[in-house]
């Protein structure tokens, strides 16, 4: 991180502001809500749930190739429901962001991999507009974490330097490839810690 305090604040979604929008957790609830063999479902998720995730099929569509490739009692809009309401916030980082954005005047940029409807949902259940100036997530934009272009994007479209730049995420590996554009990147453990080290930039 350069002297001079950070301009912009990057931040993942899930494991971050609100819970994962539908991890191994989330479908085993599934699962068992709905009756579905675990097992076949997860191996059927991950071998289309990429695609879905940078924008080349719908939910629906991904739905269809982990559900309905056989005949099932549920429907496609009853397991679709299901998956979103699996998503909760964590309403301190939220609060936290909101007043550093507002008292420094950040740049702020969610940064994500998640599907196109997840998203919409997630947005507009939890007001992260009122969080973030800007969007880079995967089902938009075509590109996926640890991608580094998806951040190379986010600098582009906010207009400002990596070196002034932090980027928090729940997990090690995508903090670790975004320092390698010039990012500093912010291993988040829980609020306070993340509360601390921002502090420690500046960011108080």
């Amino acid at each position: 991180m350069a002297d001079e305090k950070p301009i912009a604040l990057f931040l993942d979604v899930g494991g971050v502001l609100l819970t994962n929008g539908w991890d191994a957790h989330a479908r085993q609830r599934a699962a068992a809500h709905f009756g579905l063999d675990f097992a076949a479902l997860e191996h059927r998720h991950h071998l289309t749930f990429d695609t879905y995730e940078i924008g080349k099929i719908l939910l629906e569509e991904y739905v269809d190739r982990i559900l309905l490739n056989q005949p099932r009692d549920c429907l496609r809009e009853d397991f679709i429901q299901f998956m979103y309401q699996q998503s909760q916030p964590f309403p301190e980082m939220i609060e936290l962001i909101r007043e550093l954005k507002a008292r420094h005047r950040l740049k702020v940029a969610l940064v994500s991999n998640e599907g196109m409807e997840l998203t919409r949902y997630r947005v507009e259940r939890f007001d992260l507009r009122s969080v973030a100036d800007f969007f880079v997530i995967s089902g938009f934009v075509g590109l996926r974490k640890p991608d580094k272009d998806i951040w190379r994007l986010a600098l582009n479209v906010g207009q400002v330097p990596a070196e002034r730049t932090v980027y928090i995420d729940d997990r090690p590996m995508f903090v670790e490839v975004c320092a390698s554009v010039g990012i500093y990147g912010l291993h988040h453990k829980g609020v306070e810690t993340t509360r601390a080290e921002l502090a420690s930039l500046g960011l108080t």
